[in-house]
């Protein structure tokens, strides 16, 4: 494989479009239409791994093979609970006033389907901790569009950026895109130099 070959990202993600560009690849995008739900007895590690897989592998079979796949999925995971993307305005609210204070972690996981049977995977997991959040401002928050579409109700570039005291890991993995990490499948896969 090539440098110069184009690969499909597997989502719909303005974030993650934004982020791979960073890596002065060529792409499309066809978002993966795949089941998020999670498993019985699915620890969250094996949930975002097999989603991002998944996705992977739906975006390779659309395109017939024709080009390598990333596929991704990030999660929010609080005291052992993953916080998907809130269902409702009153579900973002009480997710962001669980995270206020607290330390949680982002999973973000990235696949790169070469072949049907050529699948490679990785993870990022990063460790976010929020200061407190007053509630008059979590209710304003949540009156915008921007926590309805993400994990965990919050986007880390977006308002929330103000009360996050201290991040361990991958400011680009709690975007949903960790970029050493894809940067690392993509050189083993020969597709960046």
């Amino acid at each position: 494989m090539n440098s110069q070959q184009t690969i499909l990202l597997a989502s719909a993600s303005p974030r993650r479009r934004e982020l791979l560009k960073q890596l002065a690849v060529t792409f499309k995008v066809e978002a993966a239409d795949i089941d998020e739900s999670i498993l019985d007895g699915e620890a969250p590690r094996e949930h975002v791994i097999r989603l991002s897989r998944e996705k992977a592998m739906a975006g390779l079979l659309r395109s017939d093979g024709a080009m390598p796949t990333l596929g991704s999925d990030t999660i929010v995971l609080l005291d052992g609970k993953i916080l998907d993307k809130p269902g409702s305005r009153a579900e973002a609210e009480s997710m962001l006033k669980r995270l206020s204070g607290n330390t949680h972690h982002v999973y973000s996981a990235v696949a790169l389907a070469l072949e049907p049977d050529k699948v490679m995977d990785t993870l990022n997991i990063t460790a976010v901790t929020f200061g407190d959040m007053p509630d008059p401002w979590i209710r304003k928050y949540c009156q915008s569009d921007e926590p309805m579409d993400k994990a965990g109700a919050y986007a880390v570039q977006g308002g929330t950026g103000q009360y996050i005291r201290r991040i361990e890991g991958s400011y680009s993995g709690v975007m949903g895109l960790p970029l050493f990490e894809t940067a690392e499948l993509l050189r083993r896969a020969g597709l960046l130099a």
